[in-house]
């Protein structure tokens, strides 16, 4: 049995039903096995390194394998070509939001391929354009950002949020917040975003998950002091 094999084998084996039915209300393909993040994190210590592994997991199109690939893979070893197919080939959120942003944000084309993205009219691009960008700002210091264009992201939210699509509304809320959160110098900038979109409305299906309050968000990162603490990765 080859790696790609034996590690398909231990998701599939590490898959439950109570898992499955759980991220079925989050979007879930159907093909996905149900395996619980921390178990996916215990696979990914075993093939640290493996980029080439990486990037055939994700090729698989299973769901628990492209998010074990997200953690695995280097970003910074990944061409634009890669990071282009594997935003394309998203197939829910936890991919196209988490996944494909978390090794994004580590290539050197970050802010490039996330703007293209933004730009998108689908959905799914779009969503994870915004996410990438956030996780720009989350990693990178103030020195290294176009402040102005964050600035005029920012202005774009304001003007094109009620317009948006489901996600796209989600992840631009969460742009307010990376920027409230993480750039000191456009702290009033985000906050002034965050007042004039007030309460972001999205569909997020049979779950509990609730839309942040980008005012409230900022307000309680502000009132800890960690306005501007930067995080080494986005991965989760």
């Amino acid at each position: 049995m080859d790696k790609l094999a034996e590690v398909m084998a231990e998701l599939e084996k590490k898959g439950s039903e109570q898992t499955r039915k759980i991220f079925a209300k989050h979007g879930a393909p159907a093909s996905a096995f149900g395996v619980k993040v921390g178990d996916l994190k215990t696979i990914a210590k075993k093939i640290k390194g493996r980029q080439d592994l990486a990037l055939k997991l994700y090729d698989t199109g299973n769901p628990d394998a492209m998010y074990l690939a997200g953690i695995v893979a280097d970003g910074l070893q990944m061409s634009k070509r890669q990071l282009e197919q594997w935003a394309k080939e998203a197939t829910w959120h936890m991919i196209s939001e988490y996944t494909v942003p978390g090794v994004a944000v580590e290539n050197l084309s970050a802010v490039h391929l996330a703007t293209k993205w933004i730009r998108s009219k689908k959905e799914t691009l779009s969503s994870t354009g915004w996410c990438t960008y956030s996780g720009v700002l989350a990693t990178r210091g103030d020195d290294e950002l176009d402040l102005a264009e964050v600035g005029g992201l920012l202005s774009k939210i304001e003007t094109e949020l009620d317009h948006s699509a489901n996600r796209v509304r989600y992840t631009m809320n969460g742009f307010v917040i990376a920027v409230g959160s993480y750039v000191q110098p456009l702290l009033k900038s985000a906050k002034r975003t965050a007042k004039k979109i007030g309460v972001v409305v999205c569909d997020v299906g049979e779950t509990a998950c609730k839309v942040p309050l980008a005012t409230d968000y900022i307000a309680k990162v502000e009132k800890m002091g960690r306005v501007g603490r930067k995080r080494k990765t986005v991965k989760c």
